[in-house]
Order: structure tokens, then sequence, then C-alpha cells
């Protein structure tokens, strides 16, 4: 028994050792892995230089892509000059000449001037927002020289009714804007209205006929009330180069305004124009803060001029706008806008004849030089279509 037993052992013993045998050389020929290879660069430096890569920059931290900055600045503007603006353009006076002027010719032009007519001629001039004590005036006059003078042709009643017009509009007033620095310290403008007179883009109009007459200016963005007035007043200076301070949405007003004279006064431009917020005029909490730019303002000196935007078509509305403006901040001139959209023209006429304030500045359409310095003589000769005014009447 013993011997099977040994005979059995020595069999799976050479049958273990000859597997082996087997499987040891295939393990020894199984194939290394490819070591891996170096590529040898052959590219020449004119390779190497060749365009670049047109991709943003990234920040690897955050995936922010950081832009390059623009290639130069936008190109500064030249903006038209403002000699001869009004008579360029007289043709965007054509409503307020169709209903104001032209009907009031028309009815001189009446072979019998009786009381009728007479009274319509008062009715048109009050339509057109002349005013009651002007327009007795203008048609008291218009009765006594056409009596005296025994009028009667359609070119002696034009020239007449311009002449009378004219007179009506003061040409004594000084219409002039102060715009110039003195002893280092620039000529100082306000702007001032109520809301929706289109203030803000008149002011950057005002820039641009500063610029055009030789000035220059700089910006106060001071209306911190509404979030886009700061940059729309900063493309508008853009445009002609003129530098725009701003302070943080709803920072005081008045720190804006004097820090903007204070800027003027460092980098020595001619004249600082400060926009400030829009207001009714009959919230008193905010006329009172208008004068507290005013006061703060002047700290640097006095201001030279306090410009007061008037909507042309809110008509007699306006009348009791300017009183309250002046009383606050002392109007020292009238920039009347959108006067070629209305047919009431003659509020130019009421303005001037209640308060004394000139108008200075008359917005004539929507275009950057629309707005155009005011003079009576060509304003009537635009209204009624005739020739240039100057000979006796």
């Amino acid at each position: 028994m013993k011997e099977y037993l040994l005979v059995a052992l020595a069999l799976l013993g050479v049958l273990i050792i000859g597997g082996l045998s087997l499987v040891v050389p295939r393990l020894r020929r199984r194939p290394e892995p490819p070591l891996p290879t170096t590529e040898v660069d052959t590219r020449t430096e004119e390779d190497l230089a060749g365009p670049p890569v047109e991709a943003p920059e990234a920040e690897l931290s955050t995936g922010v892509v950081v832009e390059a900055p623009p290639v130069g600045a936008p190109p500064i503007e030249v903006p038209e000059p403002t000699a001869g603006r009004l008579v360029r353009l007289r043709s965007r006076l054509s409503r307020s000449q169709n209903a104001f002027g032209k009907g009031l010719l028309g009815l001189l032009s009446r072979d019998r001037l009786d009381e009728d007519t007479w009274e319509e001629i008062e009715d048109s001039l009050i339509t057109a927002d002349v005013g009651i004590d002007s327009t007795r005036e203008i048609v008291d006059r218009l009765r006594e020289r056409t009596r005296v003078l025994g009028t009667r042709t359609g070119d002696e009643l034009r020239t007449l009714l311009a002449t009378e017009l004219v007179n009506a509009l003061d040409p004594s007033l000084d219409r002039s804007l102060r715009t110039t620095s003195t002893d280092g310290v620039p000529a100082v403008l306000l702007v001032v209205g109520v809301n929706g007179a289109g203030k803000t883009t008149t002011c950057g109009k005002i820039a641009r006929v500063l610029v055009a007459d030789g000035r220059t200016v700089l910006l106060g963005a001071a209306d911190t009330f509404r979030a886009a007035a700061a940059d729309q007043l900063e493309t508008w200076g853009g445009r002609v180069g003129a530098e725009t301070v701003r302070g943080p949405e709803a920072a005081d007003p008045a720190s804006v305004a004097f820090d903007a004279v204070k800027r003027g006064i460092e980098v020595g431009v001619d004249t600082v124009l400060i926009d400030t917020a829009g207001r009714l005029q009959n919230k008193v909490g905010l006329m009172d803060e208008l004068g507290k730019v005013k006061r703060v303002v002047e700290k640097h000196g006095p201001i030279d001029e306090t410009l007061l935007v008037l909507d042309a078509t809110t008509g007699q509305n306006g009348l009791e706008q300017a009183r309250v403006f002046t009383e606050a901040v002392n109007v020292t001139g009238v920039v009347l806008t959108k006067l070629d959209g209305t047919a009431k023209g003659g509020i130019v006429i009421a303005v001037q004849r209640k308060l004394g304030i000139p108008v200075k500045l008359v917005g004539l359409g929507e275009g950057k030089d629309d707005l155009a310095p005011f003079d009576p003589a060509q304003f009537v000769d635009a209204l009624l279509g005739t020739e240039p005014l100057g000979r006796d009447a």
C-alpha cells in the first residue's frame, strides 16, 4: 500500500514540475511595453515666428476672459459753427410759421381792417402764447401805425408787424453767454429745469455750442438721482473731448458740482457746465436743494450763468416754472427747447415780458447741433417768411 502512495506522489511531482516548465518561458517571452519616444522639433525660427494666436487671455483660477483695451479713442467731433445757425434752421419753424406768422399776415392783408379783423389778430397772438398784455400792446401799436401811415400793401404790413414783434422781444437785452475764465477760475454755467424738458440733452448741446465758439469745457453731472443722466452727459462730452466729473448714484448733488468746479480750476478750462436734476417747481424741498447747489458752488466764486431749460410746448405753464426757478437761483437766461414742434412760438415774448429774462438759446430739432443762439430779428424773419429785417418801417 505504501508503495502505491509513493508512486502517486512521485507522478504528481513530475506533473507539477512539467507544468511550471511550460508556463515560465511564456511569462519571460511576454513583450514589454514600448518606451516613450521623444519627437525632435525640427521647426525653424521662421516657423516659430508665425501668425499670433488671436485668443483672449484667460485667468486660469477664475476663467474670466481679460479683454485687451480698445485700440485708439473715438474721433473728436467738430460742432457746426453757431454763427448763422438760426438762419440755417429756419425751416424747422414751419409749424409755428403756419399758425403764427402766416395767420397774422393773412389777417393783415385783408382789404379792410375792421374791428372784427383786429379782434381776430388779437386772438391769434393770444393763442400763440404771446400773452394778453403783450398782445394788447402789439395790436394797439399796429392799429395806430396803420392809421397814421395809411399802410395798406402787404409788404408794408409785413414790415410793420415784424418791427412790432422784434420790439416785443426787446432786442436790447443781453443774450450773450459769459463763458470765459477770470483769474484762473472758469466761468460756471448752472443748467436747471423741470422734469421732461430735455435738460440733460440740452446741456450736452450747450457744451457743443461752447466748443464750437472756441471754449474749453468741463461737465459736472450733478443729476445724481437719474441713473442714466451721468452716462448720457458723459457721452455728450466725450464727443467733443470734454471731461465729465461725476459721483456715485444718489450722491450729494452739491458735492458733485463743487468737485466739478474744483477740477475745472485744476485743468484750466474756460467753462464748467453743471447739469442738475430735473425737479417740479412746486416741490419746496427740491427747490431748496437747488439753492444749496448754488451756495456750495459759489464757495469757488460767483455763478456766471443760470440757464433755465423750458419746453416750448408747455405754453403758459412755462411762465410759472420760470418764476419759481428765478426766485430760487436767480435765472439769467432761458433755453427754449422743442420750438420746432409747437405752434406757440409766442412764448418767447411772454417769458421776457413777464420776467425780464432773455431767451439766449433755442432748440429747433433733435440733431446734435440744432441748438442756436437766439436773435430776435432772425427769429421773427423765420416766423413771417419776410426778407431779413434792418430797414426802416
